[in-house]
């Protein structure tokens, strides 16, 4: 019998609409009948590619007798975090701050006000192992609700009245601090930071599990273009920058060698569980791989490495055989289970393989790929290249066969969901890989997701979180809009065309008018479009994506360049204020904040190009640099004229304007 989730559009929320819990979305109803019935509510937030997530819902929400308790004794909301953020980001500071940890599947016990008084993630349904079991949590927290009711309500006003406490205070203080403290001591603390945690032995920084985080690959990149490779009068030490650059060099080459990178369908896994980068959390997620596209083209770009240009080439691939719709929408996940058993889809017996590939090329095959009789996960192979073997394509036929027969095998569940600002991220990605490549294909892949996102996720220059079979969700959040900006000014970046500069600034004005803190400073995560929640957060530390708060400092000081208009510039050196003391006693988990900080301490030269007849954008493109504002001119004006009849380069920089010339600069 279906509960109240049964005419959702959220793929997780569908997975659910059979539980026999009576689950209710977040809705005014479910607050109301906790209200009238007198029950703590249980809130359980997750989302649909998650593994444990699936765990919790066939060992405890499919069970008959939990649900019976459930029912009996609570009003049941389940919310997907992928299209309510807010939510999400709200109860997962509760239960940071009560446990010391978070994480999905996250689970909140409140009043129907949406005071949290307790908070975990996963619970098994037995107490073992030292874990209270969630039938026992139930059951105990239904008995205090009955006779200690008045007790779990003091302990929700007091939670209440701690995590709200730093809205005022803290952000109140940063944006307090009116003198800019630009320059390079930030970045190079974060530096310093992830020089020191670097391993150098496996890549990475830390130990396992290890996240890719291709925004601080992205920001020491940057950083090592900045100040050593442009600047080595900078007097920055030359190990220094050569060490980050090499940081970089190191993880992105042992993530492409390791089990975390698809050897047979290419893309990314969402972590390493190792340190070695061999097993992955095999779920692969749209975020991850977009910004890893930007992480491996701009290493490109500075070594000329055909592996990495390769990497990101294959990644978009990925995107586009699996993770596509038939409009040019981009969807939001694989899953890492199949069949209920996690990474199945993607793991090989050494004779299935020699099987598939006849006796000989099989052979080949696994001792290439690092795939034993023994197995190197649970029995079976995960494809890697961590054995040192040289990156070749000279198996290429034979990991088509191997990929045709892994879909045949098994099915893997895809959530279809069309999140704006994930899409948002690809279309960056896409202008990335064009700048570099010149080829077509990514360029028009990018127009067409804009097309999508302007006909199914925008209503004139209000966003919405997500689309799934023509049904929109809830209004957009912050990073609907700045990660929107941001892509706006990726294409603009490339095609030149004024109509996504206006998009960018209607956009952004829009986040703006909903989000911008005009007293202390920063933005708000929820808007004036937005429910009211029981606190108003401002996120600025990115974590596996970068916050929106990072996000706007880049969007507002690349349109302050591109503009070169002094409002924009205002605004953006008030938010890069406003993140410079958000970021100051840990800069390295705001390295997107750091990249605007670059950005606005070292403006990228200016590089209008005239076109001879005979030559196209696409070839010219790819040859310029990468941080460059480039113009293309198709004609020749009164103020920009060809050079000897050919295509002629005129560059500013460095508050000056060169001759023209014929050379790409």
């Amino acid at each position: 019998m279906s509960n109240h989730l049964k005419d959702q559009s959220s793929p997780y929320l569908l997975q659910h609409a059979e539980n026999p819990v009576n689950w209710y979305p977040w809705c005014s109803e479910a607050f109301e009948e906790a209200e009238r019935q007198d029950k703590p509510v249980f809130l359980s937030i997750g989302y649909s590619t998650c593994h444990w997530c699936h765990v919790m819902a066939h060992e405890s929400f499919e069970d008959r007798e939990i649900a019976d308790i459930l029912n009996r004794y609570f009003i049941s909301i389940k919310v997907d975090r992928e299209e309510r953020p807010d939510i999400d980001s709200v109860y997962m500071n509760v239960c940071q701050a009560l446990t010391g940890s978070g994480g999905w599947p996250m689970s909140i016990f409140m009043t129907a006000e949406q005071k949290p008084f307790y908070a975990g993630t996963y619970f098994p349904p037995e107490s073992s192992r030292g874990m209270t079991g969630f039938r026992e949590l139930l059951l105990t927290i239904a008995d205090r609700w009955k006779y200690r009711k008045a007790d779990l309500q003091e302990s929700a006003e007091y939670i209440l009245s701690h995590i709200g406490a730093g809205e005022d205070g803290f952000w109140g203080s940063a944006g307090k601090n009116n003198d800019t403290e630009t320059g390079d001591r930030l970045p190079m603390l974060a530096a310093k930071i992830f020089s020191q945690t670097f391993d150098k032995m496996f890549g990475g920084f830390g130990m396992a599990p290890k996240f890719p985080t291709p925004h601080n690959l992205i920001f020491l990149t940057l950083y090592s273009w900045l100040y050593y490779f442009q600047k080595p009068e900078s007097g920055f030490a030359e190990n220094d920058m050569g060490d980050s650059f090499f940081q970089v060099q190191k993880t992105l080459e042992q993530m492409r060698r390791g089990g975390i990178f698809d050897h047979i369908g290419f893309g990314f896994s969402r972590y390493s569980t190792d340190r070695y980068y061999l097993v992955p959390h095999f779920e692969k997620m749209l975020y991850d791989n977009a910004l890893l596209i930007i992480a491996y083209s701009a290493a490109h770009k500075l070594t000329g490495e055909d592996i990495l240009l390769d990497t990101a080439k294959k990644t978009a691939d990925y995107i586009f055989r699996e993770m596509t719709g038939s409009d040019g929408e981009f969807y939001s996940a694989q899953d890492a289970d199949c069949d209920g058993e996690e990474g199945k889809y993607y793991v090989w017996d050494y004779d299935e393989v020699c099987e598939i590939l006849g006796k000989k090329k099989g052979e080949e095959f696994c001792r290439y790929f690092g795939i034993t009789p023994q197995g190197n996960f649970e029995g079976k192979n995960i494809p890697n290249l961590l054995n040192g073997n040289a990156f070749s394509d000279r198996f290429a036929r034979e990991r088509e066969i191997l990929y045709d027969y892994r879909k045949r095998r098994t099915v893997l569940h895809l959530d279809d969901k069309v999140l704006t600002s994930w899409n948002s991220l690809m279309i960056c990605a896409l202008t990335v890989l064009y700048r570099i490549t010149g080829e077509q294909r990514y360029l028009l892949a990018a127009e067409r997701t804009y097309q999508y996102i302007e006909e199914n996720l925008a209503q004139g220059n209000v966003l919405y979180v997500s689309c799934r079979n023509n049904v929109r969700s809830v209004q957009g959040f912050l990073d609907e809009y700045a990660y929107y900006t941001m892509a706006l000014l990726s294409l603009y970046e490339v095609v030149f065309q004024e109509k996504y500069l206006k998009r960018a600034k209607q956009i952004c004005e829009e986040a703006r008018r909903q989000f911008e803190d005009e007293k202390n400073g920063g933005y708000f995560l929820y808007g004036t479009n937005n429910d009211n929640l029981i606190t108003r957060p401002k996120e600025t530390y990115d974590g596996a994506l970068p916050s929106g708060n990072s996000v706007m400092a880049y969007c507002l000081t690349r349109l302050s360049q591109i503009t070169d208009n002094g409002s924009y510039r205002r605004a953006a050196e008030s938010q890069l204020t406003f993140m410079h003391a958000a970021a100051e006693n840990y800069p390295a988990g705001s390295c997107m904040f750091l990249i605007a900080l670059l950005f606005y301490e070292n403006p990228p030269q200016k590089i209008t190009v005239v076109l001879e007849k005979q030559d196209s954008p696409d070839h010219i493109i790819r040859s310029l640099p990468l941080y460059a504002d480039i113009r293309m001119l198709e004609e020749q004006t009164e103020e920009y004229k060809l050079l000897n009849g050919k295509t002629t380069y005129y560059v500013c920089k460095d508050y000056m304007c060169l001759p023209p010339v014929n050379e790409v600069p």
